[in-house]
């Protein structure tokens, strides 16, 4: 072999590993020690950053970049000192080994197995009818003021035929005043005990025949209307139904997993 010849050989070799050299940097972020550190890597912990509403900039992804290297170098600095056989490292990693694997299962599971809208919906459905004719709404009017002998005054005029909406212009309430005394639609857990526990007892347009005592005052309460509380509606409560049927799924597979394996 000449040395014409040798020289040429020697010049495709270098030509060839700055090529192989550039293509592993290429793909790599940084090689620490040895140890590549993939773009890709650097690519996932910007999209989750991405997501939180950091920008993606030349800025966060050398800042990115220099976090990867650093965890890294102290990743390499446990494996040096034989940290790794540590029995309570060693537990930790399995534990978190384990939270891993767990929750790839599960996703796994979710995905071939997935909750679609026609089960929240079936599942809505089912719950709405359940709760129908359960809890109840009350639309009562009501006049407060301050002494029990004003509010007795105020039945009596009531029973003459003086107009509930009229007499709730002198009530304590401002609120409810300016409509007549109206307190709208509500649940009896809305007010305080006594003032609920007279008004459920009413029937439709019936007032009560004493003032009712509470720390706001004397009331005196008209019942207008009642009805069966309505359902909040499914796109309010249709993410925790679909959670819901997520963690029966899981509870499912873990059950029927548990029966097929050997158990000492």
């Amino acid at each position: 072999m000449n040395a014409s010849f040798r020289r040429t050989l020697a010049a495709v070799i270098a030509v060839l590993s700055i090529s192989v050299a550039g293509a592993a940097h290429a793909q790599n972020a940084a090689i620490v020690n040895g140890k590549a550190i993939p773009k890709s890597r650097v690519d996932e912990f910007v999209a989750a950053l991405t997501q939180q509403g950091r920008p993606d900039t030349p800025e966060l992804r050398t800042a990115v970049r220099d976090e990867l290297i650093a965890r890294e170098i102290f990743v390499q600095e446990a494996e040096r000192k034989g940290l790794t056989r540590n029995a309570e490292v060693a537990r930790q990693l399995d534990q978190t080994r384990q939270d891993i694997l767990i929750r790839a299962v599960i996703r796994d599971h979710l995905k071939t197995n997935p909750v679609t809208d026609a089960d929240v919906k079936a599942e809505y459905d089912k719950l709405t009818k359940t709760a129908a004719g359960g809890d109840k709404e009350y639309r009562a009017r009501h006049i407060l003021v301050e002494s029990e002998a004003e509010a007795k005054s105020i039945i009596d005029q009531l029973k003459k035929g003086a107009k509930f909406e009229e007499l709730a212009k002198k009530s304590k309430d401002p609120g409810s005043a300016a409509n007549g005394g109206d307190l709208d639609w509500n649940g009896p857990d809305t007010f305080v005990k006594p003032f609920s526990e007279a008004m459920v007892r009413l029937q439709k347009g019936q007032t009560t025949d004493m003032p009712v005592k509470t720390d706001f005052g004397y009331h005196v309460i008209r019942l207008d209307d009642v009805r069966d509380q309505a359902p909040p509606p499914l796109e309010q409560v249709g993410p925790q139904i679909k959670q819901e049927l997520e963690r029966r799924r899981i509870q499912t597979l873990q059950t029927d997993l548990k029966a097929k394996a050997r158990i000492q």
